[in-house]
């Protein structure tokens, strides 16, 4: 593990962070653009409902870990992959916990930081019935993951303008309704605990439930918050592909998740791509299918997942611009 840590301390030189210093001013620079291919990533979402509710400390979750490592050892290579595993006591169970790290371009200085939580939900609480099983997270979970395992297939293909790491928290989504402190396990302890100290990227990019049926991403609170220019541009990109049905230019609600908890422990402005609405009360409204074994591979739409990697591929090797 050591030797890991230090060969990643070598390939990640770290970037001076804040709005003004990234060089978050975006522009066209007529950069050949990658196509992503939405029926890999839906089955991405099918491998890892086959493992069934990804619940930490069950054997699925134990199997998952593996895949994913499999997954990004392929594309990122042996060296630039690290699981970071932690354990951690919650509802009086001491639990395993695995946030997965995968390197790209590990050749740039320059970096950003894409990300997901890849756990599944260990209760249905918003089910009527069966409501203390847990689901398979096709959507909440699984859909993020499989866009950035997509994406990791073009980086291993095509060479990037600026180094991207991809992080997969866990134990985003394991606390009980109105329990914060016991969400977001995951990028809590990798924000407090970072594998490499000092790692600061220009921006993050969350992603969570950005495959489901009906989805709409209005202008995430917290977002506007953190990096407006860059929600502003990967809006602006979504619109130029007509997807402006899909990124609503629309202030939406402040969604607690984890890009709020690695703003705060980080300094990292990351922004969050969420399917939600903001209801006439003025309170957040998720899908339908939210927290409940409707959460299955029946409400992924390819074509939500297409439009959001053609608008991230169109950001990262298009819009950024290189010292």
């Amino acid at each position: 593990m050591m030797r890991l840590l230090a060969i990643l301390l070598s390939l990640l030189i770290f970037y001076s962070c804040s709005e003004e210093s990234t060089g978050l001013k975006f522009k066209d620079q007529g950069r050949d653009v990658p196509q992503f291919k939405s029926e890999t990533a839906y089955k991405y979402v099918e491998e890892q409902l086959d493992f069934g509710p990804r619940v930490p400390g069950s054997e699925a979750h134990r199997d998952a870990v593996e895949y994913f490592r499999e997954h990004f050892q392929e594309t990122a290579g042996q060296r630039s992959v690290f699981i970071q595993q932690f354990e951690q006591e919650i509802y009086n169970k001491n639990l395993p916990f695995y946030n997965i790290l995968a390197s790209f371009g590990t050749e740039n200085s320059d970096r950003i930081v894409l990300a997901a939580h890849w756990d599944s939900r260990p209760r249905a609480d918003r089910d009527s019935t069966d409501s203390e099983n847990p689901i398979l997270g096709a959507d909440d979970g699984a859909s993020g993951v499989a866009v950035l395992m997509e994406l990791a297939n073009i980086f291993a293909e095509h060479d990037l303008p600026v180094g991207v790491d991809i992080i997969l928290f866990d134990g985003e989504d394991y606390g009980e309704e109105g329990d914060l402190a016991n969400y977001f396990i995951g990028s809590r302890y990798w924000s407090q605990n970072p594998p490499v100290p000092g790692y600061n990227p220009r921006f993050g990019i969350l992603l969570d439930m950005v495959g489901g049926e009906g989805a709409v991403f209005p202008k995430e609170g917290h977002s506007l918050g953190f990096a407006p220019k860059l929600v502003d541009e990967i809006w602006t990109i979504a619109s130029e592909k007509g997807h402006d049905s899909l990124f609503l230019d629309e202030r939406g609600g402040r969604v607690a998740d984890d890009h709020v908890i690695v703003e705060q422990y980080t300094g990292i402005p990351m922004i969050n791509i969420i399917h939600h609405r903001v209801n006439e009360s003025g309170t957040i409204d998720f899908p339908h299918y939210w927290h409940t074994h409707r959460d299955n591979i029946e409400i992924i739409d390819q074509n939500v997942m297409q439009a959001v990697g053609d608008v991230l591929l169109e950001l990262i090797y298009n819009r950024i611009p290189t010292e």
